[in-house]
């Protein structure tokens, strides 16, 4: 009985040695890999880093460190460290290191430890995201648009950057998927420090290539508060509340606008024309002048010109400086585009009440020869 006794107790001794000794050597194994992986992140030689996976993997070798939660770590922060530094896999790997660090992050389960450790794991993801980052680009490269995209995705998860998601924002565009496109930009333009004049115009757009007028003018208009001086916004603006038939919204911001562009023909034609439609008469006028001193062949102000005059003249048909302004300005509109059926239609309306029954004969015979082809 004694002797199975001694028997049973030397041999409980010698497996508390052998576990003690595994313990150590595990131990061990942590200490090292975290010591060479300390060093890797100060020297950024791949050598530390190589040393530092080998330790990660002699400590995570038995099924029981995979419980460990400092073993996961450190495997967790050398192999997404790897899936960067050794971004063309250039060493061995039974899994990817993307993989393999993913998987490590799916066990750090533990909410204090992880609290305790946030700055390894944000480590951790950051280094996550470049690794994916590198592959996105590459995608971009080969015009893998829809990878890139994927891709991009994964590094936005790990690690959100204006930079990455004004990517994907640009990815959704181009990949013809208005709704995240119009998700993305309208998070960069919900605050100004994240805003840029570049994002309104885009998201603007993206509004009325949907066919949504008013959202697209909510985001013009949210541009202009945040960048009142920018020339593009507003005239993107102009452009918007003209297809709508805005007139007097024109008219508000019209001096504004000139201030910016006194040069500019189609604005100058605008601006004038959205003075006749609102009943500025002589401002109307004044800007279809103005329009012509810039560009005499200019079909629509001459054409307006004469129409504003042709009103006067069948008014008052006694006014024959107002059949002559008629007849100078819709003639040049006729010279200018001879097929142009509203400057002959005028032009007959000014003939008849003329008298003048040559001219009159010579456009309804254009208009009709017209109407037959």
């Amino acid at each position: 009985m004694k002797s199975d006794l001694y028997k049973h107790i030397i041999t409980s001794t010698v497996l508390l040695v052998l576990f003690c000794t595994q313990l150590s050597w595990a131990q061990s194994n942590l200490k090292e890999g975290n010591n060479n992986f300390a060093r890797y992140t100060k020297s950024g030689d791949i050598k530390d880093l190589l040393e530092a996976r080998k330790f990660a993997d002699l400590a995570y070798k038995e099924r029981r460190d995979s419980a460990s939660y400092n073993n996961t770590l450190l495997r967790g922060l050398v192999y997404s460290s790897l899936a960067v530094a050794d971004s063309n896999r250039t060493q061995k790997y039974v899994k990817d290191p993307i993989e393999e660090a993913e998987f490590m992050l799916s066990r750090l389960n533990d909410e204090q430890l992880n609290y305790e450790n946030e700055a390894q794991i944000n480590y951790l993801k950051k280094r996550l995201a470049a690794a994916y980052l590198i592959r996105a680009n590459r995608a971009l490269t080969n015009n893998n648009y829809e990878e890139a995209y994927d891709l991009f995705e994964k590094v936005n998860a790990y690690n959100s950057t204006p930079n990455t998601r004004h990517n994907l924002a640009l990815l959704s565009e181009r990949l013809d998927r208005p709704d995240d496109a119009v998700k993305l930009y309208s998070d960069f333009i919900e605050n100004k420090s994240s805003a840029k004049p570049s994002y309104i115009l885009t998201l603007a757009k993206i509004h009325l290539n949907k066919g949504d007028n008013n959202a697209a003018q909510n985001v013009l208009l949210k541009g202009r508060e945040y960048f009142p001086t920018n020339k593009d916004i507003l005239f993107a603006l102009l452009n918007l509340y003209a297809g709508n038939g805005a007139y007097d919204a024109i008219v508000v911001l019209a001096d504004e606008a000139i201030a910016m562009e006194p040069e500019s023909v189609n604005l100058n034609y605008l601006i004038g024309y959205a003075y006749e439609i609102t009943g500025d008469r002589e401002k109307a006028e004044s800007y279809y002048k103005r329009t012509l001193e810039l560009d005499p062949d200019d079909y629509n102000s001459n054409y307006e010109l004469g129409l504003l005059y042709l009103r006067d003249f069948v008014k008052d048909p006694s006014d024959l400086e107002k059949q002559y302004e008629a007849q100078q300005y819709l003639l040049k509109a006729n010279e200018i585009d001879p097929n142009a059926v509203n400057a002959l239609k005028s032009l007959a309306v000014l003939f008849d009440k003329s008298g003048n029954s040559v001219q009159l004969e010579r456009v309804n015979s254009q208009l009709n020869q017209m109407n037959m082809n």
